[in-house]
């Protein structure tokens, strides 16, 4: 039995790769699953465009994690009915301005480096492919291989396949300290009830036995109660403000992602249009800001004038798990049968296929596969 502690899309994913495999596995969720991170995500499955001069270790793992996901898709689909809604319409990075344009060029050379399919494009060619684009776009850098997904489906979906493959997903239970016998990960402690005084503040403890025990709860997974200080990840939270447009689903003025200087505006299938995101470090803050908004709704407009006369329909905030690297913790820690899979910063969606498969490898196997190696905890010394 292994239990799984946290239920977004990391959890998930690792949950319905074990199930495949026959190993029971039981999703301890201290909410409702899929709906931290993982639902306040945009969805995109960007490896060529998101490339930064700082991350090329972490750019063969980004690119085996977009791999899977045509598969993946029709596989949960398959599974459960649900269109996650696959998209395959590529992304525009665009340029506003002299100075826009010299960044973009620095990062389009970058890309070329590292053998990515991009094209150089001018104003006028990506206004071709986007014809809401602003006249002020002066240069473009198109992507065909950088993909999208319907994040929101693809938990509701991940959840599903799971519990029809016989996983079990606990909600509402919160972890209030990890299991550790003779040095070795056998359980988590659950709080349940209002009755008991057990936990020290008016619940009763249940304790879930495991094989093995997965931290997989994003920014929360550092203040896993009980976790050894040899085994905590250098994980915190970075808040990203969000908000959807309404577009005609039959006539969208946005077809394909589109990453503007001060935005990114990301289709949906059923007519939203995301638009994101923020970057802020104010700890496990959620609040929506007048600034954060106005900001995204000055970045889309920018790009895309056509956004100022679409409906407002939703504003969220989430909390992206980054570690000190902003690159994903995953494997065996130095407790035996304790595991970690977090830290995935804004690649969560793209990398929830390949974590789920690595780890439940490793777990069956007992050891962290080549394509995972090197991103341990123990890298931080």
């Amino acid at each position: 039995m292994i239990v799984i502690v946290g239920g977004g899309i990391i959890g998930l994913a690792i949950g319905w790769e074990l199930a495949k495999r026959g190993v029971p596995s039981t999703i301890v969720e201290r909410g409702e699953a899929g709906r931290g991170a993982s639902w306040a995500a945009a969805g995109m499955l960007p490896p060529h465009a998101e490339v930064e001069p700082a991350e090329e270790r972490l750019l063969p793992l980004l690119l085996a994690g977009r791999a899977l996901w045509p598969a993946y898709a029709a596989e949960l689909t398959a599974a459960t009915g649900i269109d996650v809604d696959y998209r395959t319409d590529g992304a525009l990075l665009v340029a506003l301005d002299r100075d826009d344009a010299a960044q973009l060029k620095f990062r389009h050379d970058l890309q070329r480096r590292h053998g990515l399919t991009v094209e150089w494009l001018s104003g006028g060619e990506a206004r071709q492919l986007e014809p809401y684009l602003s006249r002020a776009v002066t240069a473009a850098v198109f992507s065909p291989d950088d993909h999208c997904v319907d994040n929101r489906a693809v938990v509701v979906a991940l959840a599903a396949a799971y519990r029809g493959a016989g996983g079990v997903v606990r909600e509402h239970t919160e972890v209030v300290g990890l299991r550790i016998e003779r040095g070795r990960a056998v359980g988590v402690d659950v709080a349940v009830g209002v009755a008991g005084r057990d936990a020290g503040d008016g619940r009763d403890v249940e304790t879930l036995a495991a094989d093995a025990v997965v931290v997989a709860a994003g920014a929360w997974s550092r203040g896993l109660p009980g976790l050894p200080e040899i085994a905590r990840p250098p994980v915190r939270p970075v808040k990203g403000q969000m908000l959807a447009l309404r577009m005609d689903a039959a006539a969208p003025i946005v077809t394909r992602m589109i990453w503007a200087p001060d935005a990114y505006l990301v289709p949906r299938g059923d007519g939203r249009l995301l638009v994101g995101a923020t970057v802020e470090e104010h700890g496990f803050d959620t609040t929506l800001t007048a600034g954060g908004i106005r900001g995204l709704l000055e970045g889309a407009w920018e790009a895309v004038p056509g956004c100022d006369e679409l409906p407002l329909i939703e504003t969220w905030a989430g909390l992206r798990p980054t570690s000190r690297d902003d690159a994903p913790i995953l494997g065996p820690t130095a407790v035996e049968g304790l595991w970690l899979a977090t830290g995935h910063h804004r690649n969560g969606v793209l990398l929830a296929p390949i974590t789920g498969a690595l780890i439940a490898e490793g777990l069956v196997t007992g050891g962290m596969p080549e394509a995972g190696r090197g991103f341990g905890v123990e890298r931080f010394g």
